[in-house]
Parts: C-alpha cells; sequence; structure tokens
C-alpha cells in the first residue's frame, strides 16, 4: 500500500504550514511517566481530532480513527492525517452522540470490511445507537463504498446522551455491540425489558443477521439480538485473553462504575441495583444487591468515569501481561487492574499527574505499544512505549 505522505501530497502540499506544526509534535511533545512496575514515554504521534472515539488498526500499521463530529480518517503511524472518508451514513453528532467505535473484520484483509457505530437520527429528534459496515478499498483510501446498516437500537428516542457503543468480534466472528441506556427516566426501567434494546448487549453476525444461539431467540417478546441486559452505558469492553469471555466497563451514575463480566443472558442490574446515587445525591433502585442480578467484579466510588478498555497480551511490557487496563475521563488517567483470575487483586492509577487531559480509549497496537485518545476538540494520539534506557 502507497504511504499516506505520497498518497495525500496535494491534499498536504495545501497545508504546509498546519502539518508542519502537528509532524514536530512526535519530537516536541514527549513525558516521561513513573508508574509502579514500568518507566514510561509518551509521544505525541498527531492532534488536531475532534473528540476521538475510536480507533483500530489497519495490516500496514496505519490506525483508523473515529471523531465524534462525524469524520473516519487514516492517520499513519508518523501522524500523517489523511482526508475525511467519503461514504458514511448520516450521522447526529450532538451531545455525547456522533461517530464512536471502529473495528476491522478479522478477516480485514480478505473482505476489507470496517464496522463502526454512531447515532442514527430518526423521526422527530430520536436517535439510536447503530452499526453500519463498509469497505475500505486498497486503492482507494479516501473512501468507504458498500456502505449499510446492519443494526438499529429499537426503540429510538430524544435523548443525546448514553450510546454505548463499543464493538468487540467474538471468536466465532459475530459482533458484540455495547449500548447504554439513553439516559430514560427510571421509571420506564427500558433496561429490565427484553423488548428493547436499550441498557442492553447486543450479539449479530457481521450481516446484521440474529446468531440461533442467542440466549433470547426463542423468548416471547423479546428482541432477538440480545445478549444481556440490565447495563446504564457501557463504553469499554475486550475479550478476556484466556477465557475468552466479553468484559465490559460501564458508567455508573455518582460513583457505581463497574467492570463486569459480560455473559448470555444475564441481567447486571441497572436502574434496580447500583452503587451509585443520583447527581446531588439521593437513592436509585433498592440497593446494591438483588436475587437474580449480577454483581460487578469491580466497581469506583467516586466514579472515574471509566471508557475504554484493554487486555494488556503484548511484549512491550511483560510485567503488565494479563492486566486489564481501563481509561478515565473525569479522572483523567489510565487504571491499571492486576487480576486473579475473575478478582481484581491490585489497582494501580496511572498518568493522572502528566497527561491532563480526559482519557477516551485505549488500545493495544501491533507493535506491542499502547495508543491512547484523548477526548476533546483538539484531540490527539498518544503513544506509550518502554521509556529509552540510558547509560552511565
Amino acid at each position: 500500500m502507497a504511504s499516506l505522505l505520497k498518497r495525500f501530497a496535494p491534499l498536504l502540499a495545501s497545508a504546509a504550514l498546519g502539518l508542519t506544526a502537528s509532524a514536530c509534535l512526535a519530537d516536541e511533545s514527549v513525558t516521561s511517566v513513573e508508574t509502579e512496575k514500568a518507566d514510561l514515554k509518551v509521544t505525541t504521534v498527531t492532534d488536531g481530532l475532534k473528540n476521538p472515539w475510536g480507533l483500530d488498526f489497519l495490516p500496514n500499521g496505519d490506525m483508523l480513527v473515529t471523531e465524534r463530529a462525524g469524520q473516519m480518517r487514516v492517520v499513519t503511524p508518523e501522524g500523517e492525517k489523511g482526508p475525511a472518508l467519503k461514504g458514511l451514513p448520516e450521522i447526529i453528532s450532538r451531545g455525547q452522540g456522533g461517530l464512536l467505535d471502529v473495528k476491522l473484520d478479522p478477516n480485514f484483509s480478505e473482505n476489507r470490511w470496517v464496522y463502526f457505530a454512531f447515532s442514527e437520527p430518526g423521526k422527530g429528534g430520536k436517535t439510536s445507537t447503530a452499526v453500519a459496515r463498509g469497505k475500505l478499498l486498497a486503492d482507494a483510501m479516501e473512501q468507504l463504498s458498500e456502505v449499510e446498516v446492519i443494526f438499529s437500537q429499537k426503540p429510538k428516542v430524544k435523548s443525546n446522551g448514553h450510546f454505548g457503543s463499543r464493538l468487540v468480534f467474538r471468536d466465532d466472528g459475530t459482533l458484540f455491540i455495547t449500548m447504554g441506556d439513553r439516559q430514560q427516566d427510571f421509571d420506564d426501567n427500558y433496561p429490565q425489558k427484553l423488548d428493547s434494546h436499550i441498557g442492553t448487549v447486543a450479539r449479530i453476525h457481521p450481516d446484521g443477521s440474529v446468531p440461533e444461539d442467542n440466549p433470547f431467540v426463542d423468548t416471547k417478546g423479546a428482541l432477538p439480538e440480545i445478549w444481556s441486559y440490565g447495563h446504564r452505558n457501557i463504553q469499554g469492553a475486550d475479550l478476556h485473553p484466556q477465557t475468552r469471555e466479553l468484559w465490559t466497563g460501564e458508567h455508573g451514575p455518582q460513583g457505581g462504575d463497574e467492570i463486569n463480566i459480560t455473559l448470555a443472558g444475564k441481567n447486571y442490574g441497572w436502574p434496580v441495583i447500583t452503587y451509585g446515587e443520583q447527581y446531588g445525591g439521593g437513592e436509585i433502585g433498592i440497593g446494591t444487591h438483588k436475587e437474580g442480578m449480577e454483581q460487578p467484579i469491580h466497581y469506583w466510588v467516586p466514579s472515574i468515569a471509566n471508557a475504554g478498555m484493554t487486555f494488556y497480551t503484548g511484549d512491550q511490557f511483560p510485567q503488565w501481561k494479563g492486566n486489564l487496563l481501563v481509561t478515565a475521563l473525569k479522572f483523567e488517567l489510565v487504571a491499571r487492574l492486576e487480576l486473579d483470575g475473575d478478582k481484581v487483586t491490585h489497582e494501580e492509577r496511572m498518568f493522572d499527574e502528566t497527561i491532563g487531559k480526559r482519557l477516551r480509549d485505549i488500545v493495544q497496537g501491533p507493535d506491542g505499544n499502547l495508543y491512547l485518545l484523548t477526548d476533546d476538540s483538539n484531540g490527539a494520539i498518544l503513544k506509550v512505549e518502554p521509556a529509552e534506557e540510558t547509560t552511565e
């Protein structure tokens, strides 16, 4: 595949001053960070992204990144930004909505499919979480072709919040879609209803069809895409490297952010049980426990506003292998969770005094390094790697 620098030469020439500043960032914006088990170097790969939300790596090492404002573009490892891809469906960028997660098909090298989650407009100002796919052809890296919406959350509601929207491919090729409660009134109790996708995780085939072994396929009145329910707003998700089960990170209200092992057919309790409270104080639901509702394996009080998450499996940080890394928006940190089976045995909070930005997502690159997305209107991709050893 030709380099983006050559491919976008006319565009780069017309914006030379702006891109010169960005190109210098990799040299000028370097931060050293000491952690419990590793000394790190954090480098700005590129900035100037409008609230970047999701990132995945192309086979050649380029990055495909989404911006909540509605753009998706290719970024090279050197930080060169390609133009916004054409061909995307109509996207409502309002509140927490917009263009959200992105994930390459596990067989991308053969089929070129890219999957992305977004807030889809409906009648009367209503919106929903939706997922579409399109082909990113090697000889046409400025657009997606054959774009089709494969999933739309039901029902659409008037709300600009809690879209969820993380995408995870299961080992069997099916696709998990996380969704939020859309900030609906507790009295509506949508996340406890199986005739609604609100507050659920869905599982579909890549073409949008329903797997026959989904847990509620034969349940009268239930939407067959539902995998689990009773969720508030899942913005982090990954498969456990050994068990291959889906682990998710869920926003609580004021307190009660959660990490859950998200199993087929299980009810995770929202808004009946929670470790959080109303904003400004006040109880929600009946407390923290109820028979038939799952408990988180870890939770935070006060809320850190957990967002993206990944299990570390690379070789750059061997001391972190098997750890769960979780970004935080409000607390501007990465929580490193050490595990013994499904028990969290230790938490280290990193970057809260160094980066100073809301951190939306964390992705392990093919090089074994970690890549962070900062959530602001001048958002950046940050590369985290081991600090260079010095000799005296």
